[in-house]
This record gives C-alpha cells, structure tokens and sequence, in this order.
C-alpha cells in the first residue's frame, strides 16, 4: 500500500494506492471516488458487540469500509467529515489511542478495538478511545494541522482535552488542572488538561471542534416557538 495526503492540512485529502488483491480497511463514508474495479465489502469488523462499543462508545460508525482491488492494482481517495490534515503513520508491532472521530483508515493487518481509557478521561473529551494495533499504515485525521511531538523518557507535555489526535500506548497520561488555583482555572478559559509523559509519540490537532461548535452556536437561528 502506498499513499500521499494531498491539500494538506485545512482540506487534505489520502491518495491511497493498493496492489492487485491489496484491501484497505476505512471508516463509513470516508471515501471520496475509487477506480472502478474496487471491491467495496461493508459490515461490522470483530463482531457485533466489538462494533457496537465503537458506535456507542469511542464515536466510530458502527460499519466499517473495506475496499479490494480485484484483479489489477487501484486507487482509492480518502478523506474525513470535516476540514482538516490526514497523517500517515507505519505502525511496527505497536499500538496507538486515537482520540474519537480521528480514525480514518488502515491497513486490514491492524486490529481496530475500543479502549476504556480510565476514569480521568470523564472530564475531557471521552472516556473510551479507539486502540489500533498491529503493523501496517495508519491514517489519522484531525480538525486542523497536526503537530507531532516526541517525548523523551520521563519528559511530560501539557495538552488542552480538546487537541489531542493520538499517541503511543505507551506513554502515560492524566488528567489535571491546567492552573493550580480555582480563580486562575476559571480565568483562563482552560479548565482540565492532560499531561502526557514518556517515551513515545503524541499528535495534535491545531483547532478544536467543540469549541468551534461553542463559538458558532450563538449565532445559529434559535428554533421558533410552537405556532409562531
């Protein structure tokens, strides 16, 4: 499988090319136009109590895409539902969180499950995250350029809930205030964080959807009463 993100970042666009027989397993909706031999097959991958704690829990469609090129080698384009960069991860052995919604597609070699983040997840953005492991190419997706960070052994990095896309499952995370007293928290406009610590990899969205939908919700015409 190869690739290359096109537009990037405010409206990228996967370019994804496969093999003959070569498959790529992607989220429901997510393709744009694909040769014409492709063979799309849709259901729910790991059975339907793995598809519906996707669905209900991380955010994911409850069906998941997977495209074959039948016969000849192919094309695909991908893209998520709203403005923003795609970022093309090889994954060796490992496995990564992906914050809801920043999943777009994958290898079918990489196994797609859903993750209890823990408890000091309730205040941010989700409680459960999408855990992807295996090897193979991960596409992620974000509102927004995406800012990659490498954190060394025992280094901690402070993140906004709403920003996070992904990192390694093997740094260590948590939730915290994002200033030690409560007026200054108010104030600030930033209420709970994260700290990521350690070693691994952590990527970033520059915007925020919720806070979009905070800032334009004001704006949006308020629904009429009853018979007016």
């Amino acid at each position: 499988m190869q690739h290359r993100i096109l537009y990037r970042p405010s409206f990228a666009l996967a370019h994804v090319e496969l093999a003959a027989g070569e498959s790529i397993r992607t989220e429901s909706g997510a393709m744009v136009g694909m040769s014409a031999h492709l063979q799309l097959e849709s259901k729910m991958q790991g059975g339907l109590l793995a598809s519906l704690g996707r669905a209900m829990l991380a955010g994911e469609s409850l069906f998941q895409s997977t495209y074959t090129a039948q016969g000849a080698p192919g094309e695909i384009l991908l893209a998520p539902s709203t403005p923003g960069d795609i970022l093309g991860v090889e994954l060796v052995n490992q496995t990564f969180l992906i914050q809801a919604g920043s999943w777009l597609a994958g290898s079918t070699a990489l196994t797609v499950e859903t993750k209890f983040a823990g408890m000091q997840m309730l205040g941010g953005e989700g409680a459960f995250l999408v855990k992807v492991s295996g090897s193979g190419t991960l596409l992620l997706s974000s509102y927004g350029a995406i800012h990659k960070i490498v954190l060394a052994p025992g280094e901690s990095y402070v993140v906004d809930s709403g920003h996070i896309v992904a990192f390694d499952a093997g740094v260590r995370y948590e939730m915290t205030k994002a200033a030690k007293g409560l007026l200054s928290t108010i104030t600030s406009g930033e209420g709970l964080v994260f700290k990521y610590t350690g070693p691994g990899e952590i990527y970033l969205q520059s915007r925020n959807l919720r806070a979009f939908v905070d800032t334009i919700q004001p704006m949006l015409p308020k629904p009429s009463g009853f018979g007016s």
